[in-house]
Order: C-alpha cells, then structure tokens, then sequence
C-alpha cells in the first residue's frame, strides 16, 4: 500500500479535484445549451432530496471509517481495519437498498406535494439507484483514507466524471425529443452511469490491495502497549456502536447541511410564486443559481475539500499522540492555502463576471448573482478546513450547531427576501452569503476556543491585497488589450492577472517551500 503523508495525500486529492472541476464544467457549460435553464432546474431540483437520503445513510461514514482505520493502523492492528470495512459495509449496503425502495414508493407523492415543478417526477425516479451506490462507495473511501493512500479516492473521483461527463450529455440528448423533463432525467441517468463506474474502480482498487498484501504477507507489529486480543476482528454490534458514535453527530452535522439545501430548493421556489414569478421562470432562476452561479464558486473547492478529506485522519493520528503542535501547524496550512488559492478565482469571477457568464453558459443575465456573490466566496473557502477541524477532534457536535444555526438564518431570509417582488432572485442570493458568513465565523470562534488557536488575520490581509491587485490588474488588461475574439481575451486578462497573483503572494512569503518540498514531483525542482 502507499501510504501519503499529509502535504502528498493533499496534493493528490487536489490534482484529482482540479481534473474533476475541469472535466466537470463540461457537463456544466453544454448541459444548459441542450436542456436550457428550466432544464438544469429541473435536474436541480430533484437533486437535494438525494443528497438527503445519502447524507442520512452515509453523511458521517467515510469519516468516521477514515479515523477508526487510521487509528487501527497507527496501533499496528490490521485485521480491526479489516472488521471496521465488513461493518461498514453491511451497513452502507442494507441502509442503501431500503432506501433506494423508499425513494421509488415516495417519489409520486413528494414530487405533487412538496415541489412546485411536477415535472420533476422522472428526474427523481432516475436519481434512486444512487442511493446504494454512492452509500458503498463511501465506505471504500473512507477506508483508503484512513490508510492515508489517497490514489484510489482520486483515481476513482476521475474515472466517476469522466463517465458522468458521456452519461449526462448522451443520455439528455437522446431523451430530449420526449421533453424537458425526461431531459433532465436523461442528466440524472448519466450521473448514475458515472457513480457506477466510480465504485468499480474502487473495488477494483480494493481487490488489488488485497493481493499485494498477501503476496507481501507484509503484517503491521503490534503495538506493545496493545493487548493481543484487541487487534483481532469486534463483533459486528460493537463495531457499529463505535463507528455510529463517530459518524452520527457528523452525519447530523452534514444533515443540517443537505436539509438546508433541501429546504432551500422549496422555499426559494415557492418564495418566488408568491412574489409572482411564473413556475417555468421560477424553476428557471432556480436552476441558474444552483446549477450554473453555485458550481462556478466551488470551483475552488476542489481544494478546499482535499485538503478536509486529508486533515481528517492527519490530525486524528496528532490527537492520538497528544501533538498539538502538529495540530496546529496543519490547520495553518489548510488554512493559507485555502485562501491562497481561493482568492484569485473570487477575483476573477468579480471583476470579470459578465463575459465569464457569457463565455462558460452564453448567458450574461446571470453575471449579477456571480458578481453579488463572488466576493464573499473566501468565506466558503476557508469553511471546510475548518469544519474538518472541529470533526477531526471529536467535536462534531460544534459543527453541528454552528451550521444549524446558518442554515436556520439562511431559510427565514431566503423567504422573507424571495418572496418580495423588490428582491426576487436576488433575495436567496443575499441570504446565502450570509450563510456563507455566519458558519465560517462561527467554526472559527470554536476552533479557537478550541485549540487556543489564533486565526491567521496577517494572512488573510495580505491575500485581500494581492486579489484587490489582481482584480485591478484583470480590468485593465480586459479593457486595454485588443483582440478579437472575446474567449482569447477574457482568458489572457484571468491568465496574466493571476501570475501577478503569484507574484504577490510569493513576495509576501504565502508560499511554504518546505511543503513543496516534501511533494514527490517538485522535490528535485527545490534540490541544491
């Protein structure tokens, strides 16, 4: 097995997710041209009720297996990973099937009772055979993860979208003739064929595993402190105690989470009803929003989330040893870079709003939502390391009541603001950034409590200045630079204005070249 330490396991989970946004945007920029915005509302629509159901089955899962196994391996007990798998398993799978059977039951009454689009039905009924899928996979993942091998997780993630990619466009293009809505299902159905592959790799990953270990024969001693007994296999009961004891209040963490989403897509709905927007162009705004605006400001996130799946089980192995300074010393880097490399796409994506809207979905009515939103997105980039902070030591219950409570506030604004013809649209878009606010804010204030850990305001001023910079300097150039074609000249401002960036922030010493060094790929670049 190939064990990453924590700076390599990031940086492989971040190339996987950098491929993943890149590849995933196809979808993204061609699926509107095909289906249209009431198309991907559609699809939208439908979705948050999947990501329920999953998170209810699966939420905490992946990482309390992630820290059980790392936990088990670092105390040289193999055959408890092993058991710690089996139990997950069984779980994920028999939660999985019933409620793949509970989903397909509901979906009539939940698609004429509680949404406002009926035409959401097929599109629900595509997206049930997820449920078990994506509740397997999960456990896979997580178990890679607490072994801190993070190729199979990017491996796989790669392969998923690439299939994602075919599935969704073929699928919603041969379906179109019957209608939008058995387009938008056609996009789901692809979204299942991408989950399917994923979950080969990953047992293909496993299997592989499994050989290589025996082949070796290679065993982990035990550790002397260990009883010999403890590092054989727990019964089934007991070893889902203590992975529900770990995966429930993060489950109910992210639970908040997907029941916000869930709420949202309702209410924004028929918030928009009631200020007297038609169905067709409510469902329509909707699926700008989360369909096209949302996805383009978690484009960043694909490091953002590496570096939470690889903090997890970094810092459950530093807990273990009582090594605070570790501790720290990796949530600053989660932290800087984060930031660092958040802040220039929140730059672009401000300043240059209106021909990136025209150019990724040829469509330059929605550059405002991007433009009100974009400056808010540092907040969303610094959340997920933080949350995985307080879940990584055993305080997931914080990050529960810190997103419970932005989620409350985000509901009552986005029906008080949506439901008021002066704001519409707009108005979810306010109470969203608040959202945004509120829960990094919070999650902040308590790891600080926490760890006694001083938030790093010197490295956020500094990445403030160099995006203000960037931002200026991305103007200049879009208005003063003279080509024809506005893709070439709207990608040469981003491109240019962002080694300026680079520049900057290397200047202002946001780079760690210590940490460069320990990546594999860049080690010789830094050798004397």
């Amino acid at each position: 097995m190939n064990k990453q330490t924590f700076i390599q396991g990031t940086m492989i989970l971040l190339a996987a997710g950098i491929i993943n946004r890149i590849l995933g945007f196809i979808p993204r920029i061609l699926l509107p041209r095909v289906i249209g915005s009431e198309g991907v509302g559609l699809y939208q629509l439908g979705y948050p009720f999947f990501l329920v159901i999953v998170t209810l089955i699966s939420g905490g899962i992946p990482l309390a297996v992630a820290k059980l196994v790392a936990e088990a391996e670092s105390s040289g007990q193999p055959e408890r990973s092993k058991s710690i798998l089996r139990t997950s398993l069984i779980f994920a799978a028999s939660a999985g099937i019933l409620f793949t059977l509970l989903t397909i039951v509901l979906a009539p009454w939940v698609t004429r009772n509680l949404l406002t689009d009926s035409r959401v039905y097929e599109t629900f009924i595509s997206m049930s055979p997820m449920i078990a899928i994506v509740s397997i996979s999960s456990v896979y993942r997580g178990y890679f993860q607490g072994k801190q091998d993070m190729i199979p997780s990017a491996l796989s993630s790669i392969l998923e979208t690439v299939a994602r990619i075919i599935g969704v466009l073929w699928f919603s293009f041969l379906l179109l003739p019957k209608g939008i809505e058995f387009a938008a299902a056609g996009a789901m159905l692809g979204v299942v064929a991408g989950e399917i592959v994923g979950l080969a790799v990953l047992l293909w990953q496993y299997r592989r595993l499994r050989r290589l270990e025996q082949k070796s024969g290679s065993v982990i001693p035990e550790a002397p402190d260990q009883p010999a007994l403890s590092s054989g296999p727990e019964p089934f009961l007991r070893g889902l105690k203590r992975l529900m004891l770990i995966a429930v209040p993060v489950t109910g963490g992210r639970l908040v989470g997907s029941l916000s989403y869930l709420l949202e897509s309702i209410v924004t709905a028929r918030s928009l009803l009631i200020a007297g927007i038609a169905t067709g162009v409510a469902t329509a705004q909707y699926g700008a929003l989360q369909g096209m605006i949302i996805p383009l400001l978690m484009l960043p996130g694909a490091l953002t989330s590496s570096l939470a799946v690889s903090l997890v089980p970094s810092l459950a192995e530093a807990q273990a040893r009582g090594d605070s300074r570790t501790i720290q010393l990796r949530l600053h880097q989660s932290i800087r870079l984060a930031l660092v490399t958040g802040a220039p796409f929140a730059a672009v994506m401000y300043v240059l709003a209106e021909p990136l809207c025209l150019f990724i979905y040829d469509n330059a009515e929605i550059a405002g939502m991007l433009r009100t939103m974009a400056p808010f997105a540092l907040f969303l980039y610094a959340q997920a390391p933080l949350q995985a902070t307080l879940q990584a030591l055993d305080q997931a219950g914080k990050a529960l009541m810190n997103t419970l409570i932005g989620a409350i506030v985000k509901i009552v604004l986005i029906f008080y603001l949506a439901s008021n013809p002066s704001f519409g649209i707009t108005g979810a878009v306010i109470a969203i950034i608040i959202n945004f606010i509120i829960v990094t804010l919070l999650h902040g204030l308590s790891v600080k409590r926490l760890l006694k850990y001083s938030l790093p305001f010197a490295d956020l001023f500094k990445v403030c200045a160099a995006m203000v910079i960037m931002a200026g300097a991305a103007t200049f150039l879009y208005n003063e630079l003279s080509f024809a074609n506005p893709a070439i000249l709207l990608i040469t401002s981003s491109v240019l204005s962002g080694l300026l960036y680079v520049i900057l922030c290397a200047v202002m010493g946001m780079f760690d070249l210590s940490d460069l060094r320990r990546i594999p790929i860049l080690r010789r670049l830094f050798r004397t």
